[in-house]
């Protein structure tokens, strides 16, 4: 017996159904669905201390529960003491049950542990239905330890469907479970 996320289950029985259904879709293949997530973390300090670069590719690796891959600068900018091709940041792509699983631990472990929480900003698609979030603290993952932490950096996190508007990605994304705040529940 294979396992299968909860979040997946829930999205092909019941979410898959309700965007039918609320779009008035002629096909299942109309029916937008999460495609991947990609999480970047940006170090800008790291072009002056090696180590905390080092230190967000593990952490970013731990969150994601996949091997994160270093993102190097393009050009050199003297400016910033930056050279060609040093490291100044992490980032992964998560999808199939990865993805699932991700969202599943941010939607109900990550999210209520951000101080003052009241629900994510709905302004922030694309226009093409890919929304992107970000998170000031990598300390509101329960995986991160924070006695090993030694600086608290954020991330940003895009949700990548194939809506083709933002209303369906919007509508698939509150009915996937993301708390955004100004809006009544989905029926």
């Amino acid at each position: 017996m294979s396992y299968t996320p909860r979040l997946k289950t829930k999205y092909r029985e019941e979410i898959a159904a309700k965007l039918m259904e609320q779009y008035n879709y002629k096909s299942v293949m109309q029916i937008p669905k999460l495609e991947k997530i990609c999480l970047n973390q940006g170090v800008g300090l790291a072009s002056a201390d090696k180590k905390l670069a080092d230190n967000a590719l593990q952490e970013m690796t731990l969150i994601a529960g996949q091997k994160a891959v270093p993102t190097k600068a393009r050009k050199s900018i003297s400016n910033f003491k930056l050279r060609d091709g040093m490291v100044i940041g992490s980032r992964v792509t998560l999808r199939n049950d990865q993805m699932y699983e991700f969202l599943d631990r941010l939607i109900s472990v990550a999210l209520p542990r951000v101080r003052d929480f009241r629900g994510v900003n709905d302004k922030s698609f694309d226009g093409r239905g890919n929304y992107t979030m970000g998170v000031t603290e990598q300390i509101i993952f329960p995986e991160i330890d924070l006695d090993k932490i030694s600086k608290v950096t954020g991330m940003d996190i895009t949700f990548v469907t194939s809506a083709k508007t933002d209303a369906e990605a919007l509508s698939l994304l509150k009915f996937m479970g993301l708390p955004f705040k100004n809006q009544e529940k989905p029926q």
